[in-house]
C-alpha cells in the first residue's frame, strides 16, 4: 500500500484533474526534448512525428499510470540522434535537460496563476474557483514531480544522459554497460517506497520556493480587488 496511500487519499475531481494534468505534462515533456534536439541539428524526432504536443503521441501507459499513482513517473521517449546533432556532447545534455526545465518553467507558470487566482479563491471558495485552484495545484505538483524524477542520475532518466556525458569515459562506459541493472534497481526503489521521501520532499521545497518568489503577485492582485 506504500505506494498507493497518497492516491487514496484523492477525492475523485482530484483524480479526474490528474489525469488531464497528465495528458498536458507529459506531452510537454517530451516536446520539449525533440525541439531542443532540432534546434541542435537532430530532426530524428521530428521525422517520427514525434514534434508535437499529442499525448497520443508521447504517453507510455505504464509510466502514465505509475505518475498518477505516485506522482512520478515517465512519457515515451522521443527519438534522438545524437550523430545528427552539430556538437553531439553539447546536444545531449541540452536535449536532455529539455523536458525538465520544460515542467519546471511550466510549473513556474502555474504558481503565478496560483497566486493570481487566490485572492479571489479566499473572498469566494465557491465551486468554480474551487476547481479551478485544484486544477492549478496539480499541475504544479505534477511538473514539478516529473521535473524531480527525471533528474535522477540513473538510466534510462534523463538525469544519467547528462551524468555520461559529464563523466570521464570510463565511468561513463561503465554506466551504459551496466543501464539494465541500475534500470531495475530503480523500478525496486520506486515499488518499495524508498524514494518517495527524499523525492517528495525536494518537489515540496521546490513549490514552497516557487510559492515564495512569487507571493508579491498575489499581494498586488489583493491590492486592486
Amino acid at each position: 500500500m506504500g505506494i498507493l496511500s497518497n492516491f487514496m487519499n484523492l477525492n475523485r475531481y482530484e483524480i479526474l484533474a490528474r489525469i488531464v494534468i497528465i495528458l498536458l505534462v507529459l506531452p510537454l515533456h517530451e516536446f520539449a526534448h525533440g525541439w531542443v534536439a532540432r534546434k541542435c541539428g537532430d530532426d530524428t524526432a521530428e521525422a517520427a512525428g514525434r514534434l508535437t504536443l499529442n499525448p497520443l503521441a508521447h504517453v507510455d501507459p505504464f509510466g502514465a499510470v505509475l505518475l498518477l499513482l505516485t506522482g512520478f513517473g515517465w512519457a515515451k521517449p522521443v527519438p534522438i540522434n545524437p550523430a545528427r546533432m552539430n556538437h553531439p556532447r553539447k546536444g545531449i545534455i541540452w536535449t536532455s535537460l529539455a523536458g525538465p526545465l520544460s515542467n519546471l518553467l511550466a510549473a513556474l507558470v502555474g504558481v503565478v496563476l496560483m497566486q493570481i487566482v487566490f485572492p479571489f479563491y479566499y473572498a469566494d471558495p465557491n465551486a468554480v474557483l474551487t476547481g479551478i485552484y485544484t486544477l492549478l495545484y496539480w499541475f504544479v505538483a505534477i511538473n514539478i514531480s516529473l521535473a524531480v524524477f527525471n533528474l535522477i542520475p540513473v538510466p534510462p532518466l534523463d538525469g544519467s544522459k547528462v551524468l555520461m556525458m559529464l563523466l570521464p569515459y570510463r565511468q561513463s562506459a561503465w554506466l551504459e554497460r551496466n543501464q539494465r541493472y541500475l534500470s531495475l534497481a530503480l523500478w525496486i526503489l520506486i515499488l518499495v517506497g524508498v524514494l518517495s521521501t527524499p523525492l517528495s520532499y525536494l518537489s515540496n521545497w521546490i513549490m514552497h520556493f516557487f510559492v515564495w518568489a512569487t507571493q508579491w503577485i498575489g499581494t498586488l492582485v489583493q491590492m486592486v480587488m
